[in-house]
């Protein structure tokens, strides 16, 4: 049976990590380092790190801050945030990133999925997709979840992963912060049409609504969250204990 993992997210602005709902309402929680060895020691299986506001602002991912967040865990880290060019993909892989997550940058250029994996591999390159209901069908969203692009976003997701993307991170805009379980129905789809590791984020209200996942969708990889685990309402060694106390298998 494969391991489920537990992958808490730092969504970093100018320096700090900061959560909202729906991905709106941005307010202050911690520093991105502090946050990263606290879970980096508390049984979290992977840490990923976003520069929220890079592709919005038209810049580079701060790499400063990234490198102190790496140099201080010990655990898998992924990186996102204005990845637009192969260039981007090595300033934060020699920075200390394991995997890169690609959205907006993958948008404007496709190709760089392809390019990114035939240079440093599948499993290094992470397709990182915000989602959001438009008049009944998925859109995919562009921007931090500012721009709609009209894309279809299943179909989006398998050419992306046709593309050469070993991984998906599925970010629901509709459930984002609103702590009521995650997207099960969009989930599900996506894992209908893929066959790479699939990451849930988006709506995590409590243990509850990662034993929930981990049931109805069996094929899932990963649950990813934020606030439940930076403000304290999940404890990842509590939350590990019940999942394994209900059969699902986790590192503990």
């Amino acid at each position: 049976m494969i391991t489920k993992r537990i992958i808490p997210c730092l969504d970093v602005r100018d320096g700090r990590v900061v959560k909202g709902k729906n991905f709106k309402g941005l307010k202050d929680v911690s520093s991105p380092v502090e946050l990263g060895s606290y879970y980096s020691e508390c049984l979290a299986d992977e840490l990923v790190f976003y520069d929220i506001t890079a592709s919005s602002d038209g810049r580079k991912l701060f790499t400063e801050i990234l490198r102190e967040v790496a140099a201080n865990i010990f655990i898998p880290l992924t990186v996102g945030g204005g990845i637009g060019t192969m260039d981007d993909f090595d300033r934060v892989l020699k920075c200390g990133a394991d995997k890169v997550s690609v959205n907006t940058g993958a948008i404007k250029d496709p190709d760089l999925i392809s390019q990114a994996a035939r240079k440093y591999g599948d499993q290094c390159v992470v397709i990182s997709a915000d989602i959001k209901r438009v008049d009944g069908k998925f859109h995919v969203f562009a921007r931090g979840g500012r721009d709609d692009t009209g894309m279809e976003g299943i179909s989006w997701i398998k050419r992306c992963v046709d593309n050469g993307a070993g991984e998906v991170v599925v970010n629901s805009i509709d459930t984002d912060g609103v702590k009521e379980g995650f997207d099960l129905d969009l989930l599900s789809e996506v894992l209908s049409v893929v066959n790479v590791p699939v990451i849930a984020s988006g709506g995590a209200g409590g243990a509850d609504s990662f034993l929930e996942l981990f049931k109805t969708l069996p094929d899932i990889s990963a649950g990813l969250a934020a606030s439940i685990f930076h403000f304290g309402e999940v404890k990842i060694p509590e939350l590990k204990k019940l999942l394994r106390d209900n059969d699902i298998n986790v590192r503990l």
